[in-house]
C-alpha cells in the first residue's frame, strides 16, 4: 500500500515549496508540486507607465532580481520595436552573465551539494591524502595540504561546540550518502572557499547595476552607465580593469574548482543518472545579444521534442514567432478562476483558493505549456539546445566533463547520462563554464568599443497611440524567463511573467499531464520515508525559486505590508 508523504516547506530554496509523493516499495509512485504563495504583480502594473516595469518585477524576488530587469525592458523594447546600443547590450550582458556566475556557483555547493555531501564524515578524512586528490583532479592553488588540515579543525571545532552552526539540520548517516571522507573534505572546503569567490561575481553586477539586489541602472531603450576613458566618476578604464580581475578569478574556481567537483561527485553517485529524467521535452531561449536589434546572439536556444537532439528547432530572434506564438498557461489545478489554456498576451491572474486537491486545485502555480506540451527548462534544456544548435564552447565543456566523469568512475559515461538529476548538476556546470568564458568576451567587446569612440548607451523609447503588445524573454540561470506585456495609450493594459518555476514547478495541466518537477520524482528511490534526502536531491537538482513563479497574499488582513514613503 501506498504512503503518503509531505515535505512542506523544501528548504534550501527561494520561496515556499510543497512536495506530496505516494511511496510504495522503496519509490516514488506519484507527485504533486505546490507552490504555497500567491504572486500579485501583474495586477500591481495594470495602468502604469510601461518604463516603471523593471523597477517593479524585479522585486518579485530578492535572489532573480537582474532577471526580472531584464526581461521587463526587452519586453517593452520588443513592444516599441526599439533598437538597443550595442554598449548597452554589452553592460546588460556583462550583468546578466556574472548574474548567472554567482546563480551557479551558489547553488552547486550552497543549496544543494550538501543533499550528497555527508559533513561529519569529513571529520575521519586525512587532510594530507584530501589534499593530494583535489591537486590529481585540477591545479587549483587552495588544494594545498595546510587548506585542508585548516578546514578540518574548523569543523571539528564545530563539532566539538555541541553545534554545526551552517552544517546544522543535515542528512548526516543517511544510506543514500557514500562519499569516502577524503571527497567530503574536499568538498566542505569548497564550499567554504565559495563563499568568497561568489561575492567576486556580486561586485560586477554592482559595479554595473549601481547595487545589488536590484539593479538601478536599466531603463528602456539601454542603460543609466556613461561611459569614459578618462573620467574617474562613470564607468571607465579603472573599473572595468577591476571586472577584469574579478572575472580572471571566476574563470579560475569555475574551471578548476566547480566543473572537476561537479563530475567527481557524479562519478560516485553514477547510479543517479537512471533516476529523475521527468520531462524531457527541453525549452530554451537564445541569450546575450550581439547587435542593437536582437538579431544575433552568442548563446543559441530552441526546443527540443521527447529528447531527441535531431529534433531541435532554434529561437533565433526577440520576434521570433515559433516562440511568441507556442505559450500558453493552464489554471486547471492552480488556485486561479477558469480552466482553459490562455496565451499570456491574454492571461488573467484572478485568485481563487480552495483546498489541496490531489484531482483538483493545489498550487497557485499555473501550467505552461509549449504547443501543448509541458517542457523542462533550466541549464539542462540550455546545454542540449546549445549542443544540438553546435554551439563549440558547450561541445568542448560538455565533452570534458563527461570525459572527467568516466575517468573517476573508470566507465564510459556519455551524453543518455545528462537526462537526471545528477545530469541537471552537470549541465550547470558546463552551462557555469560557458558563461564565465563569454563574460570575458563581452568584457573585450565593450572595451574595444569604448576605444572606437562610441560611447552611445541609451536610445529613448517613444509610445504610440492604440495597442502594441510584446514578450521579452531571458536565458536566466534557472531557465526561460519571458515577460508578456500588452500596452494601450501608453499605459500598460496587461502584463504576465511566465518564469522557470513555473515551467517546472507547476502542477499538471489542462491534459492532466505531470510538470517537470512532479514527473521526474517517479521512480526515485526513497530508502527512509521519515528522511526523504532522494526526493531533496531531484528538487534541488531544478534549482527551485517559488518567489518567481508566485506572491504572497494575506487573505486575511488584506494587504501582506504596509510600507510609508519619509
Amino acid at each position: 500500500m501506498a504512503r503518503r508523504i509531505t515535505i512542506d516547506p523544501i528548504t534550501r530554496i527561494e520561496g515556499h515549496l510543497r512536495i506530496d509523493c505516494d511511496v510504495e516499495g522503496g519509490r516514488v509512485g506519484k507527485a504533486w508540486s505546490s507552490g504555497q504563495m500567491w504572486r500579485g504583480v501583474e495586477l500591481i502594473l495594470l495602468g502604469r507607465d510601461p518604463r516603471d516595469a523593471w523597477a517593479i518585477t524585479q522585486r518579485i524576488c530578492g535572489v532573480c532580481t537582474t532577471v526580472h530587469a531584464i526581461a521587463s525592458v526587452r519586453a517593452v523594447e520588443n513592444a516599441l520595436q526599439m533598437e538597443v546600443p550595442v554598449n548597452a547590450q554589452y553592460i546588460r550582458n556583462l550583468i546578466i552573465l556574472a548574474h548567472a556566475v554567482h546563480d551557479h556557483i551558489v547553488h552547486f555547493y550552497h543549496l544543494s551539494a550538501l543533499d550528497w555531501v555527508d559533513v561529519t564524515s569529513a571529520l575521519k578524512a586525512d587532510p594530507d591524502a584530501t589534499s593530494k586528490l583535489g591537486e590529481s583532479l585540477s591545479s587549483w592553488h587552495r588544494n594545498g595540504k595546510m587548506e585542508m588540515r585548516a578546514v578540518k579543525d574548523r569543523l571539528a571545532g564545530f563539532v566539538g561546540g555541541g553545534q554545526l552552526g551552517i552544517f546544522t539540520n543535515g542528512y548526516w548517516g543517511h544510506p543514500a550518502m557514500k562519499l569516502p571522507p577524503e571527497v567530503n573534505l574536499l568538498a566542505v572546503s569548497h564550499y567554504l572557499q565559495a563563499l568568497e569567490i561568489q561575492r567576486k561575481a556580486n561586485k560586477i553586477v554592482s559595479i554595473l547595476g549601481s547595487k545589488t539586489p536590484h539593479i538601478q541602472n536599466l531603463a528602456v531603450g539601454g542603460v543609466s552607465n556613461a561611459l569614459s576613458t578618462d573620467s574617474p566618476s562613470v564607468l571607465g578604464v579603472e573599473r572595468l580593469m577591476a571586472i577584469k580581475g574579478w572575472i580572471d578569478e571566476l574563470a579560475d574556481f569555475v574551471k578548476n574548482v566547480y566543473l572537476v567537483d561537479v563530475a567527481a561527485i557524479g562519478a560516485f553517485y553514477a547510479d543517479w543518472t537512471q533516476y529523475g529524467a521527468g520531462v524531457t521535452n527541453y525549452l530554451s531561449v537564445p541569450d546575450i545579444p550581439l547587435d542593437s536589434k536582437g538579431t544575433k546572439f552568442a548563446l543559441p536556444g530552441g526546443y527540443i521534442a521527447n529528447k531527441d537532439l535531431a529534433s531541435y528547432k532554434p529561437i533565433t530572434t526577440f520576434n521570433d514567432a515559433f516562440w511568441a506564438k507556442g505559450v500558453e498557461e493552464s489554471a486547471k489545478h492552480a488556485w486561479y478562476e477558469g480552466s482553459q489554456p490562455l496565451h499570456p498576451y491574454k492571461g488573467e491572474t484572478k485568485p481563487q483558493y480552495g483546498d489541496f486537491k490531489d484531482d483538483g486545485k493545489y498550487s497557485w502555480l499555473k501550467s505552461p505549456t509549449f504547443y501543448g506540451k509541458p517542457a523542462q527548462v533550466g541549464p539542462l534544456a540550455r546545454v542540449l539546445c546549445m549542443l544540438a544548435a553546435g554551439h563549440e564552447p558547450t561541445k568542448k565543456y560538455a565533452t570534458a566533463a563527461l570525459d572527467l566523469v568516466s575517468a573517476i568512475a573508470k566507465t564510459k559515461v556519455g551524453l543518455e547520462a545528462m537526462h537526471s538529476t545528477i545530469g541537471r548538476h552537470a549541465a550547470r556546470a558546463v552551462s557555469c563554464a560557458v558563461q564565465v568564458d563569454m563574460l570575458a568576451d563581452q568584457w573585450t567587446m565593450l572595451v574595444n568599443n569604448i576605444g572606437k569612440g562610441d560611447v552611445a548607451t541609451f536610445n529613448k523609447p517613444v509610445f504610440p497611440k492604440g495597442e502594441v503588445s510584446g514578450v521579452g524573454y531571458h536565458e536566466a540561470p534557472r531557465g526561460a524567463l519571458s515577460h508578456w506585456v500588452v500596452i494601450d495609450d501608453g499605459k500598460i493594459k496587461n502584463y504576465q511573467c511566465v518564469v522557470p518555476s513555473t515551467w517546472n514547478a507547476c502542477p499538471r495541466n489542462d491534459k492532466d499531464e505531470p510538470g517537470p518537477y512532479e514527473a521526474s520524482l517517479v521512480g526515485n528511490p526513497v530508502a527512509d520515508a521519515e528522511l526523504p534526502l532522494e526526493v531533496l536531491r531531484t528538487i534541488h537538482s531544478f534549482d527551485p525559486c517559488i518567489a518567481c513563479a508566485i506572491h504572497l497574499t494575506d487573505t486575511e488582513n488584506g494587504n501582506a505590508v504596509a510600507v510609508q514613503a519619509l
